[in-house]
Order: structure tokens, then sequence, then C-alpha cells
């Protein structure tokens, strides 16, 4: 099937003398997860995972993607004629490098411009500049063979309270034109859609798991215009946006409308998420300002009502996972129990919360060899039956009214191996290590990313992936500018400093390929700490009140310093939790979070 696809793909390629063609995981937003209908480089290569990018060719065809997927992608490319690029490996060419080795002279390079975001568009540019050749980026080639292509989405949008924001609409839009007038910019342009989910304080539901709308917006001191799909605008809504003085446009408007920027006029945006196509209809006697949006910053520090609110989702979902933890340990070997039936009962049960939304990610629930797979995703040829034995992984979160919370916790189902424990442990000393951090502001994600790897550099080995990233409020889980890890992002040539009210996940990991997985992961909130002469003294506070496998931990690999953490940790949780539990669940509660 995907030969077949490619070769359609290649043809219409060929009429329009298109040598190379790529087809990025995106929308036109620069989204990290996208809706069905956005799903172009999965329905050409037949690669599920959530970052990937397709490049095709007359002969061949490669997809490129990073190292939480290596295991899945080999799966699911074998026999597609597809070859796996395994990005920041030794020897791998990198897209760029692939592109300058293959495109001949005069050849042209086509990707639908609504989707490659301006800042790659341009590089992608000087390529195909340098073999004196072109891009061709006015059609999007998948849509043409694409014949039953699932449509945009149009869910309902709704008004997010201020209860749940702790900060009016109004507000934050002053918040914007004040950065706006210190730049000395006459337009915002705002492409991304957490960013104007956060910023309107709105909700919807156009793509799974992440609740925006699919919406382009424009500011300047006097107006805001938000572009939009009008079908979905109650009556209710209109009045909402009415009182802010927010004007609605037609959703596809938003391209014909930047050309018509006057010139000399400065617009603030950031390149590296506004399209291609958006960026080239800006007239050239426009001055772009290629900055972050102010919004990313302002909405990765929460405010006291949304850090209030984010500890009670914490403890809704809690209850979950501690209902989930107890009927996994009691029942399995008792009762048929997969991958997939284990995730649908965690989600009924995080259902049953007060204030639920919906989960903030397709959990992933890996068992065995399956939890090496860092973004595993059990489908109904790969579920496989829980056993009374070895370790489970079970990466979930979930979306509540006060809040969104990402939480991995690994279980002994029965007997582990030494080896096993071993690693748990070290997972779990390297978790605690960065949870108990305490540091000095100014420090970055980067600066602290040792304290979480030294455990597994100390004996050679390291785990590919972040150890953190920040998480949004009730919007994308992942969410920048804040993170933790030990390599500057390619994105960003300023990291982040931490700051009070970030919220940042910590979640080492160790993957043993063909036999099992291992990952811990709490939410920390940073908070300010005792201030003197050497300066202001940060600390984290840990918002996941779910107890840490003691069936997998070797406490004698431990010191005497990380047991206490732990059993400090575990502590909080008995006390914050045990209200909520009566009987047997408050006895296992109480057993798994007992001092070591």
């Amino acid at each position: 099937m995907i030969s077949e696809r490619l070769t359609l793909l290649r043809n219409e390629m060929k009429k329009r003398n298109i040598a190379v063609y790529i087809v990025p995981t995106a929308d036109f937003h620069g989204s990290e997860y996208v809706g069905e209908h956005f799903k172009a480089r999965q329905y050409i290569t037949g690669f599920t995972g959530s970052a990937g990018t397709a490049v095709i060719t007359m002969t061949e065809a490669g997809l490129w993607t990073d190292g939480r997927y290596f295991v899945q992608a080999a799966a699911q490319l074998s026999g597609t004629t597809v070859q796996l690029y395994k990005m920041g490996q030794e020897g791998v060419p990198s897209i760029a490098e692939y592109l300058r080795q293959t495109l001949k002279e005069g050849e042209t390079i086509g990707f639908d411009g609504r989707v490659v975001n301006a800042a790659w568009g341009n590089s992608l540019l000087e390529i195909a500049r340098e073999k004196n050749g072109s891009l061709y980026v006015d059609e999007d080639l998948t849509d043409i063979i694409w014949g039953d292509r699932p449509p945009m989405s149009k869910a309902p949008a709704t008004i997010f309270d201020i209860k749940y924001t702790g900060k009016d609409t109004q507000d934050k839009l002053s918040d914007v034109r004040k950065v706006m007038k210190e730049k000395n910019t006459d337009i915002h342009l705002i492409t991304s859609l957490y960013d104007i989910a956060w910023l309107l304080n709105v909700r919807g539901g156009d793509i799974s798991y992440v609740p925006v709308v699919l919406s382009f917006l424009s500011l300047t001191q006097d107006t805001c215009t938000w572009y939009v799909q009008e079908e979905i605008l109650t009556a209710e809504f209109k009045e909402y946006l009415d009182k802010y003085n927010i004007t609605t446009k037609p959703y596809e408007s938003f391209y014909d409308d930047v050309k018509s920027i006057p010139a000399g006029k400065k617009v603030l945006m950031d390149t590296s998420i506004a399209n291609y196509k958006i960026c080239n209809n800006i007239p050239a006697e426009v001055e772009v300002i290629n900055e972050p949006d102010p919004t990313v910053y302002m909405k990765s520090i929460k405010n006291e009502v949304e850090i209030t609110n984010i500890r009670e989702a914490h403890k809704k979902d809690a209850v979950a996972m501690i209902k989930f933890m107890y009927w996994l340990k009691t029942n399995v070997g008792k009762i048929p129990m997969t991958e997939i039936s284990a995730a649908d009962h965690l989600a009924d049960l995080r259902a049953g919360q007060e204030g639920f939304l919906d989960l903030s990610f397709d959990t992933i629930c890996g068992y065995a060899e399956h939890g090496a797979i860092v973004h595993y995703s059990a489908t109904p040829e790969s579920d496989i039956a829980l056993k009374p034995e070895g370790l489970l992984l079970v990466d979930s979160g979930g979306h509540y009214l006060e809040g969104t919370t990402d939480i991995t916790r690994t279980f002994a189902l029965g007997p582990v191996t030494d080896e096993m424990k071993t690693d748990f442990t070290r997972v779990l000393r390297s978790h605690i290590s960065l949870a108990n951090a305490k540091f000095l502001h100014g420090c970055t994600g980067v600066n602290l990313d040792i304290l979480a790897r030294a455990p597994f550099w100390d004996v050679d080995m390291d785990y590919n992936h972040g150890t953190g990233h920040g998480v949004g409020y009730v919007l994308n889980v992942h969410e920048g500018p804040n993170s933790f890890r030990w390599k500057p992002s390619p994105n960003h040539t300023k990291e982040t400093i931490l700051e009070e009210g970030m919220v940042t996940t910590d979640e080492p990991g160790i993957y043993i390929e063909g036999k099992y997985g291992i990952r811990t992961e709490n939410e920390l909130i940073c908070r300010k700490g005792v201030k003197n002469q050497f300066g202001q003294f940060m600390y984290f506070e840990n918002v996941t009140y779910v107890p840490i496998d003691l069936d997998a931990v070797a406490p004698e690999q431990m010191t005497s310093v990380e047991r206490k953490q732990l059993n400090d940790y575990h502590a909080m949780v008995f006390d914050t939790m045990s209200p909520y539990f009566e009987g047997e669940e408050l006895e296992f509660l109480r057993k798994y979070t007992r001092a070591i």
C-alpha cells in the first residue's frame, strides 16, 4: 500500500518536474501533534509516531526521526521501501546534508508551503539555489492522491473561565501590546494554536488531546483580529469576543490579508513557527522582527491561581493512578489483561474524576520489550497480554479544568530480575536527584541536567531523550521554553532561565531493546527559596502524588540521602492522598509509601 502511494506521489512530482518532495509532521501552525487531516507523513510512509519527516525522490524514500522512535519506526517501515534515517546518530546525514548530496544541478525541491515553517523553508531555498534550482510550494501533492482524506476539524470552542486562568484576556492583551511597544513593532502575527488559546482564554478540540482552535491572530495596539472557522462560534462566544473588541474573519483569509500589510510597518512574528506561505505573502517592504511570540514566555510562568488549580488536578490524577496501580497489582495474572485493556481501564478511572476533559496524550502502555520503545503506542496487532512478571511502563496524563498532568510509572507485575532492579533504582536515583535540586536563580535546564544524567554517565550509560519538558495549562502537554536537557536546543539561541511558576517534568529512563524499559516521571513547579548574600535560591515543589513502585527498588544501591529523599516523597504522597482512600486501597497506599 505504501509503495503504491509513493508511486502515485512520484507521478505528481514528475508532472511538475519536482526532484525531491518533503512531507513533514505538521499542520499550518507548527503544532507538535496534528489533527487527522494533517497526518500526510503518516499516510505516505506508514510510520505513526508524532515526529518525523519524509523525503521522497524519484528513486528513494527516507524517514528522519529521533531517538524516541527508532525501534517503532524500524518496525513500521519494514517492507515499505521507506528507509529509516536515525537523526543524530553517527554517520547518518541530516535532511539538509542528504538534500545537498542528492539534488542535481537545476532541480526543484517541493513541499506544501503551509506545513513548513518559514525558517526551514528559507534554508531549503538556499539549498536549491546552491544547485541553481528552485522551490515548488503552492500545492499539497499528498492531497491530490489521498482520496479519503479526513476533513479539517471544526470542533466547538469554549470560553475558559478566569477562575481557571487567573488572568483576564484584556490584561493578557495589554501585556503583549506592551512588549510590542518595547520592540517598536506595529503588528504581531500569532500562528501558534497554543498561544492563541492562552491569549484569548479559549479552548477547543481541533487536535486530539490538545484543546486548541484552528486559527490565526493579528494584533495591533488598537485591534485584535481572530481568523477562525466562523461556523464554530456561538452567539455567546461572539458576545465574549465583542467584550474585548476582538473581531473575527474567515480562517483562510489570513493568507491574503498579510499581503496587504502597508509598506514600512514592522511585524513581530516567529518564523520558526509561522509557515513559509505566510512569510512569503508578507510584502518585501514590511520589516519582520523574527522573535519568539511574547506569549510563549508569559504562559510558561503559571500564576498563583493556576498553581493552586494544578495541585488539585494532580490530586484527581493521583486518585486515578493509585486506583490503577492497586487494580493492576491485585489482578494481574487473575483476570485477562493486555496493554490496551490496561490503558483503557486507566482512561476510565481518569474520566471518572470531576472536571476531567480529556487525556493529555495517547497513553504509552508498554509491557516487557515494548517498554523499550520510548513512545510506544499499542495497536491491535502489537497488543500483548500482561503476565504476573516483569515490568510495565505506563506514561499517561489528563486534562482537567484545573490543569494538565503528565506522569510515568514503571510497575513490577511480579518477580523482576536483579538487572531490572538495578536499572529501576538507577532511574529512581536520577529522578530524585533532580527533583531535590537547590540552585541559584539564573540556572537553566542545561545547567541542571547533569544531576539526572550523572548516575547514568558514571557507568557509561545514557537515555536518548530530554530529561524534562515544560507543561501547558490545559494546552499542549509539551510546552516550552523551559526544559531539562544536556544539549542546548538547536531551535533556541538563548537557553531559558528557570523562573518561579514554571512547571517542568523530570523523567529519566533506561531502555534495553528487546527486554524492557523503565521511566519515572513527575511534574515539578519551580519555586523561590532562601534569598541571602549569595543570591536568590530556587527549589522544586513536587506536584505528582503517586507512589514509585517499591517492589522494583534495590535500597542497598541507594545512599542514605537518596533513601531519605524517597521516604520524604512517599510520606508527602501518603499525607496528601490518604484522605481520598479507605479500606484495602488505603492499606495498599500505606504499603507502597512505606519508609525503606
